[in-house]
């Protein structure tokens, strides 16, 4: 990822212009020399006044974030891996809000509404797509729990409608409406949700974190947090000690790994969720299909793939491997209700590491560790959140409290207020 500009003589990188077509066009003349690298590959410095771990796509907003809204920019973001490598780049990239809970649709409901000037925002394309979702009812308890939905969404300004079997066909013609099993007596259908590139999203952030002048350190893995009389001083890595006046832990599927390493424990088990893609066909479906009945949702990609995924392992682990007998589940309860996807060929299988709460709510929260803030818990849903979850946190670590992080406390386990979001997000996102 390159853009054009000079060159910065402390961080030997390009000041970041404007990706435009006056630039493609400018740069065409010139045999495409003059694109500089899009982020730095910097040494971490002794000391940042804020250090997040977690270069995925919540860590980056949350940076991006604290440097545009409240103009901390004196941050390094730290990835033990590659930007964007955890599972940011291991979903299925479906975006909605159509959540049932006013603390969760408010949130999602913030992502989903930055993500519809994301592209301008970041100047990078991330390729937005506001195709549309239908969550299928499939059961009588569905169809009343979908309407009890679209009535509080309602009351939260978040719009969506529940309609009838004809209107899914219409919206989705390669359904069948009588399946053998479950046939589909309706569906909760969001116009505005849809979905985004998933590698995009995370390049587009560090962009402009790089240009802010905060510094992106890949290859980089957290040994230690660092305390003193129960506050924060900074992270041992296997670049250095590096010291810091707040510390955001940002690492999904390891989130538990690094609050021991902080001291304190957290109410969330680590699971794999599976995916899958098929090989590219002609366009079929330009809408977003979620079954949580038969466990399965299903899209196509710009490229014609059929992105299919369905719930997490019965059992924790720390894999990104896909298992054979959690897709034969998947796509055989997806065959059911899509019959022509019986004759496509699994392209590649993957699986991503969530992080699961009771309640199935995320966690954005002080930790018992002054100066030391966590945001994890998203489960299957991590993606849809990154804009709106960057902004809270972002908020949270600036000034110490936010409206759209207050209910996702880690005190609301000890004090009984769970969010249950077990249906919209515990099953097949």
């Amino acid at each position: 990822m390159r853009a054009t500009g000079a060159t910065c003589p402390e961080t030997g990188m390009g000041t970041m212009s404007r990706y435009s077509a006056f630039a493609i066009a400018r740069e065409a003349f010139r045999d495409h020399t003059g694109w500089r690298r899009a982020w730095g590959n910097p040494e971490p410095k002794r000391r940042y006044d804020v250090v997040i771990v977690g270069a995925g796509g919540h860590g980056l907003a949350t940076a991006y974030y604290l440097g545009k809204n409240h103009g901390v920019r004196n941050v390094a973001i730290i990835e033990k891996g590659w930007l964007g490598g955890g599972n940011t780049g291991r979903n299925t990239t479906i975006i909605r809000s159509n959540y049932l809970q006013d603390p969760s649709a408010a949130i999602y409901e913030k992502a989903r509404s930055l993500y519809e000037g994301l592209s301008q925002d970041l100047n990078y394309n991330v390729m937005f797509s506001p195709r549309g979702v239908i969550m299928l009812a499939q059961t009588e308890h569905e169809v009343r729990g979908y309407k009890r939905t679209a009535q509080a969404n309602a009351l939260q300004g978040v719009k969506t409608e529940f309609i009838g079997p004809e209107r899914v066909k219409e919206l989705c013609p390669i359904i069948e409406l009588k399946g053998p099993r479950y046939p589909v007596l309706g569906g909760l259908w969001q116009a505005r949700g849809g979905t985004a590139r998933h590698d995009a999203v995370a390049w587009g952030y560090a962009r402009k974190c790089s240009e802010m002048g905060m510094d992106v350190i890949q290859q980089c893995e957290v040994t230690g947090v660092r305390s003193k009389d129960g506050r924060v001083v900074g992270v041992s890595t296997t670049k250095g000690e590096i010291d810091c006046d707040k510390l955001g832990i940002v690492v999904a599927g390891h989130s538990g790994v690094l609050a021991e390493m902080a001291g304190f424990r957290l109410p969330i088990e680590s699971v794999a969720l599976q995916a899958l893609v098929s090989e590219p066909i002609k366009p079929c479906m330009d809408v977003v299909v979620m079954a949580n009945t038969v466990h399965g949702y299903m899209s196509q990609s710009d490229k014609g793939e059929m992105v299919i995924g369905g719930g997490t392992d019965g059992f924790n682990n720390y894999t990104q491997r896909g298992s054979f007998h959690h897709i034969e589940e998947t796509v055989r309860a997806l065959v059911e209700t899509f019959p022509m996807i019986s004759r496509l060929k699994m392209l590649r299988q993957w699986g991503g590491i969530v992080d699961m709460t009771g309640d199935r709510s995320p966690i954005l929260s002080k930790t018992p560790l002054e100066g030391c803030f966590i945001n994890c818990g998203w489960g299957t849903g991590g993606f849809k959140a990154i804009p709106g979850s960057g902004w809270g946190m972002a908020e949270l670590m600036a000034t110490g409290a936010s409206p759209l992080t207050q209910a996702f406390g880690l005190e609301r386990f000890r004090e009984g207020r769970f969010i249950d979001e077990s249906v919209a997000a515990g099953v097949a996102h």
